[in-house]
């Protein structure tokens, strides 16, 4: 039997990551895996810094260095049925759509393989979600980051989770998919509306990142309009202002489906999600501008800025149209109360 390969990643700390522990600095680039997994294979000897064997979790990183962490591959067990509840939307014999809460992993992975959407559906449904377009994923056709809230549909049988997956496939362009997010940003675009076109694909520099390439990346196309401005002059919006030309409610429709696109684009434009731990890091320094119960609040935020609002589609079975909507949580409606104040 052949031995799975190990997967090797590398990372290099930026200014704003000086002097933090190694496990530290590590579980916040490695989406899922744990401190205490990490501190077990930098003992290990599995973490080199230039090439040469790192065995101190709680060494301090220094901005420039290249680390490179060889992760061995874990088993992925079968999901199992647990009882976390969950905000059900609507349901019918084909398919559930659920409100996701912000921290909420969607199918188990590395770091993951308990609390996840997955689970909670498979002791909501029962056995009719069992397979459901695979075991590892039963039911899923699409996915939201685990800090991202919002709508989200599953199929509970084969026929349901095709048609969904051809809609989702078709992203919208042609077909009747339809999806929309609520996302507060840094800045204010320039312009009222647009549209950002480019190819995403894995960062170079970072395993865990995506990042717009020149080359070798998949085409990704997000429509943007902005909804509200806070902290510019309602008369003079855009130009420069008392906190560095404010903030922005935009709203994003997708019209392809890549990972973290939104989350990528925003960040190409100039204009990264708000309190987002793996694209906004470069703008705490933004944050030191704004009032400070606000600037406190956003230290607690504890997820990027963005809510899948709205959600419409096609029903598989029956073919009727159906559309829903979320208000925005608690946590980002307080975060737009205090923005209105700037």
């Amino acid at each position: 039997m052949n031995t799975p390969p190990l997967e090797i990643l590398t990372f290099s700390p930026s200014l704003d990551d000086e002097g933090e522990r190694l496990d530290r600095f590590l579980a916040k680039m490695i989406d899922g895996a744990t401190r205490s997994r990490l501190k077990d294979l930098i003992k290990a000897g599995h973490v080199r810094r230039q090439d040469v064997v790192v065995q101190s979790p709680n060494a301090r990183v220094r901005q420039g260095d290249c680390y490179e962490v060889h992760l061995p591959p874990l088993a992925a067990p079968a999901p199992k049925p647990q009882n976390i509840p969950l905000k059900v939307v609507y349901e019918d014999d084909d398919l559930i759509v659920v409100d996701k809460a912000a921290g909420m992993v969607v199918h188990p992975a590395t770091g993951h393989w308990h609390g996840t959407l997955v689970n909670a559906l498979l002791y909501h449904c029962g056995d009719s979600l069992s397979g459901v377009g695979g075991v590892a994923r039963p039911g899923i056709v699409h996915r939201l980051d685990r800090f991202t809230s919002g709508l989200m549909v599953v199929a509970k049988n084969d026929a349901a989770h095709h048609g969904l997956s051809q809609q989702f496939a078709d992203h919208g362009r042609e077909g009747p998919l339809t999806r929309a997010y609520t996302a507060f940003v840094w800045g204010v675009p320039p312009r009222a509306q647009g549209t950002i076109e480019t190819q995403i694909g894995r960062s170079p520099q970072n395993a865990v990142k995506m990042a717009v390439l020149k080359e070798g990346g998949k085409t990704a196309i997000t429509h943007y309009e902005v909804a509200a401005r806070y902290g510019v002059p309602h008369d003079a919006a855009g130009l420069q202002t008392q906190i560095s030309g404010g903030v922005a409610k935009v709203v994003c429709r997708l019209e392809t489906g890549r990972t973290h696109q939104i989350r990528v684009h925003m960040t190409h434009i100039g204009h990264p999600l708000l309190a987002d731990p793996l694209y906004g890091t470069g703008f705490k320094t933004k944050a030191s501008l704004l009032p400070l119960g606000l600037q406190q609040f956003l230290t607690r935020f504890n997820r990027q800025a963005l809510h899948a609002f709205l959600l419409g589609f096609a029903h598989p079975i029956t073919g009727q149209h159906l559309e829903f909507t979320s208000e925005l949580p608690k946590k980002m409606k307080k975060l737009e109360n205090s923005l209105k104040t700037l």
